[in-house]
Formats: structure tokens, sequence, C-alpha cells
């Protein structure tokens, strides 16, 4: 059996929001697999749902920028939050991401993109040398509308156009564009809080519903009702899932009851035009990075007993 470390047992905290000797079981109980202890967690009703586990956890910027009808997002890594402050990297990140409106094709394009008499990875191998910290361009993403418009939106910004969380709207229509702007800064306001994982409910990641699946199947299974009411139960919940995570059936933060689809229909008709919601993207910095161990390991290893390690 592998060995249940301090750090592994951190992690899997902050990661499910569990208590320290839940987190132990758990990972006892799966032989030290992090996604399996996890789900182990939600069967339990011990863990809270899976997208936390994709929680901020690498330093860096997030830069969003919008010319016209298309909008960009560009994650930059850093190792340590002191660089993300740093001036030089900032500017570097806004560089990039007015680079990426025309270059954000993929990651590797931007990469390559003409920047400071060389390329966009050459100026990063400079930002690396002279700031004396690793970064790295992780991901970029962009949108655009025929007609309309796309709001960038940045939570607590670090700077303009710069944060940890970014996000873009894509709304296409002939609606006023002042009311297509107001209602795209409250939509990406929604999207920065609710995290959803995808536009539309059958766009969800198929892998990720049947995971949903079978840990409904697992919670069910324990109920010892008769079988078609498991059945129903686990419909029950994977419905739940579609809803609370696709962004066109969220129930909007502003009010907590009504449907993002139904407040754009309503901002539509309020405007006498056309507005439809096409597109977003939503970067959180490190999101899926896990970070480098801290302290509270040794803090975890006192108060649970277990080795502090790797």
């Amino acid at each position: 059996m592998a060995e249940i470390t301090a750090a592994a047992v951190k992690e899997l905290r902050e990661r499910s929001g569990a208590g320290m000797m839940d987190c132990k079981k758990a990972l006892t109980e799966t032989g030290g697999e992090m996604e399996a202890a996890i789900d182990w967690l939600r069967t339990k009703g011990l863990a809270t749902a899976a997208k936390k586990a994709g929680r901020t956890a690498s330093e860096g910027l997030v830069g969003v920028a919008v010319s016209g009808t298309k909008g960009a997002a560009v994650e930059v890594n850093s190792e340590t939050d002191f660089v993300a402050k740093n001036d030089q990297f900032q500017s570097f990140v806004r560089d990039v991401t007015q680079l990426a409106l025309t270059n954000g094709n993929s990651i590797e394009a931007l990469a390559a993109a003409p920047m400071a008499g060389g390329s966009v990875n050459d100026a990063l191998t400079a930002n690396i040398a002279t700031i004396g910290e690793n970064q790295s361009l992780r991901r970029v993403k962009t949108v655009s509308v025929t007609k309309g418009v796309v709001v960038p939106y940045v939570h607590n910004a670090a700077a303009p156009g710069l944060g940890k969380i970014g996000v873009l709207v894509a709304l296409e229509g002939d609606a006023d564009t002042g009311k297509m702007e107001a209602l795209g800064k409250q939509l990406a306001m929604h999207i920065a809080a609710a995290s959803p994982l995808s536009l539309h409910e059958e766009g969800l990641d198929e892998a990720m519903v049947s995971r949903e699946r079978a840990i409904a199947e697992e919670k069910a299974s324990t109920s010892g009702k008769p079988a078609e009411i498991i059945a129903k139960m686990v419909e029950g919940a994977l419905a739940k899932f579609r809803k609370e995570n696709a962004l066109m059936s969220q129930l909007f933060v502003m009010d907590s009851k009504t449907r993002i689809a139904d407040v754009i229909a309503a901002e539509a008709k309020n405007a006498g035009g056309s507005i439809a919601l096409t597109d977003y993207v939503r970067f959180q910095l490190g999101e899926g990075i896990e970070k480098a161990e801290s302290d509270f390991a040794a803090e975890v290893a006192a108060a649970s007993g277990v080795p502090q390690g790797a």
C-alpha cells in the first residue's frame, strides 16, 4: 500500500474541502490515488462539487483584451505572486494579450508571434533571465462575433486588463450596443462567480458526466431503495449536475432564481432586438496546476499523525 503522506492529506483537504481525518481515510481506502480519493469522499457526502478540485494553484496573471468584435484571453504563469506584481512581467502579459487578438489560434502560434525584434518566446526567455524566475505561456483563447459585442471582465484586477480571473462574453445580435455591453458585464460577473463548465448542457464533457454518474450510483446504492427508485435518484442527480454546470441553465447570481437563458431573452425583449450568447471564456489562474508544498504540511502531520513527505 502506498504511504499516505502529510502532503497528500493536505492536497486532498484543499481540493475536497473535507476534514483531515476523512482525507486520510479516503487516501487509505483508495491506495493513495488522489482522484479516486476525491470520488470516495464525494460518495460519502464529505466533499464539495468536483469543480472545487480545480482551484487556483499557481501564480502569474490572466490578461484579457478586446478589439472591435474580437476578444482574447491569455494566461502566463510565474513561480511567485511577487513576480506577478512586477511591472516588466505585467507589461509582457499585457502585450502578449494584445498580440493574441491576431495570433491567438494556439499557444504555439502565439509563442512564435513577432515581438520586440524576436518572438514572444524569445521575449519570455529574456524575461526569465532578467527577472530570475521561471515563467511560461500556458493557454490562450479568442472569441468573436459577426455583429454584436465582446465584453471583457477581470475580477479583482491587479492592473487594467490583468488579474487572477479573466472573462470574455460574446454576444451576437442587433440590439442596442450599450444595452448589450451592460448585459455582457453582468453575465461576465456571473461567469466569474459561478464557474460554468460549458455553454449548454449538451456541451459538458462526457467523461465528467460519466464520473458524476458513477458517484451518483454509488451514493444511491446505499439508500436501500428499490432499483427503479435508485435509477430515478441517479438521473435526478445528473440533471442537477448538468443544470448547475452549464451556463445557459445556471441561475443568475444577481437574483438566484432566473436562468441565464431567461435573463438574456428578457434583455433582448427590453432592448427591442436580438441577443444571443454564442461563446465565453473563463480563465482562472492556475486551474489544475499543483502548487508547491507549504509549511502547512507539517501542521497536517502534527494533527493527523501521518508522516511528512513529498
